[in-house]
């Protein structure tokens, strides 16, 4: 689901970065009014997840390959708003560091997942909750509403990441009718984008969410946003979430086992002898071709001279590291806030 560099034109790019601006001054203004600092520090931790359970390619329909993204877990244990901020920070260090996603792109998957995919989810879950809950506290309720509002938060970010493609040939071609930047249609983007969510990827994304939320749910519950929102759960040991996402790490080459590459990720070197509905494009959209890149420090979470293995696993710890890092300073150069919440 990362757009790469250039399969968007310069103008889309523009219209979907400004369109983020609004979204990401939200989330900063009101997570420090909805976090307290101690919790504003563990975001990182969320974004780790984010991070890593997207290294975690799966084999989709049609021979492509997708992840699960995370988005609405982290809502679900910080916020919406600072989900939206975690998955922002991490989709910028896989877009700077490893290459994947583009950086002209960064608004347009920011929008898709950091903003519609955690916010989607979160109130898909709060919905469920309260329309079939009754008043009464259910375990097992908040578990199928955290999976089945994943399930809606992702595939509707898949939808407008097909959208966004599928725009392009019908507004940017050359003198030929050549596309210029991403050359399949809606007619094609659409349902190669939300048929592999909608049968593969978005059932890995509410597996992925429901384990994870029950995990943290019956270890660590002063992590929930519900319980923190309430102040109604005393503090708990948070080791066993840091532990889990060391066993992320350590089984990140698991990734690797996905052949293929995903939907509308193909190089500019490659895309020319796609095959999509029964014949090859023949041609490389020259705006792709001839692009504005950015050369990633460990493209494609790949080092010269290292094994995959090793190398996937390094990219691994830097993300993560960095993510938890990056959270920690912001939350040290904050000021303490009083926590407020709407009634």
């Amino acid at each position: 689901m990362h757009i790469p560099e250039n399969y968007l034109s310069p103008s889309t790019c523009g219209i979907m970065s400004a369109a983020m601006l609004p979204v990401w001054y939200h989330a900063v203004k009101n997570v420090q009014r909805e976090l307290p600092k101690e919790k504003l520090s563990l975001v990182g931790v969320g974004a780790s997840f984010s991070f890593l359970v997207m290294m975690l390619n799966v084999p989709l329909i049609g021979g492509t390959t997708g992840h699960a993204v995370g988005g609405t877990l982290i809502a679900l244990l910080f916020g919406p708003n600072a989900a939206c901020i975690a998955v922002s920070v991490a989709l910028l260090l896989q877009a700077v560091i490893f290459g994947d996603g583009g950086i002209l792109a960064f608004g347009a998957n920011c929008f898709n997942m950091a903003f519609v995919l955690p916010f989607a989810g979160y109130y898909a879950y709060r919905l469920i909750v309260k329309c079939f809950g009754k008043g009464r506290e259910s375990s097992g309720l908040h578990i199928a509403a955290a999976a089945a509002g994943s399930y809606i938060g992702l595939n509707l970010a898949a939808l407008c990441a097909a959208v966004e493609f599928g725009i392009q040939p019908l507004l940017f071609t050359d003198s030929l009718g050549h596309a210029l930047y991403c050359p399949y249609g809606l007619n094609t983007a659409v349902p190669a984008m939300l048929i592999p969510h909608l049968a593969v990827a978005g059932f890995v994304e509410a597996a992925f969410t429901a384990a994870v939320y029950a995990f943290v749910r019956k270890v660590s519950p002063d992590l929930l946003f519900e319980n923190i929102r309430n102040s109604s759960v005393t503090k708990s040991s948070h080791l066993p979430v840091f532990a889990l996402a060391a066993l992320m790490i350590a089984a990140s080459p698991l990734g690797l086992l996905a052949e293929g590459t995903a939907w509308g990720e193909w190089g500019a070197d490659e895309i020319a002898e796609v095959v999509t509905d029964g014949s090859a494009l023949g041609y490389t959209p020259s705006g792709l071709a001839n692009g504005w890149t950015l050369r990633p420090l460990m493209p494609d979470y790949a080092l010269e001279g290292m094994s995959e293995t090793a190398a996937y696993i390094l990219s691994a710890v830097i993300g993560a590291a960095l993510l938890i890092i990056l959270f920690k300073l912001l939350t040290l150069a904050l000021k303490d806030k009083n926590v407020r919440y709407d009634s």
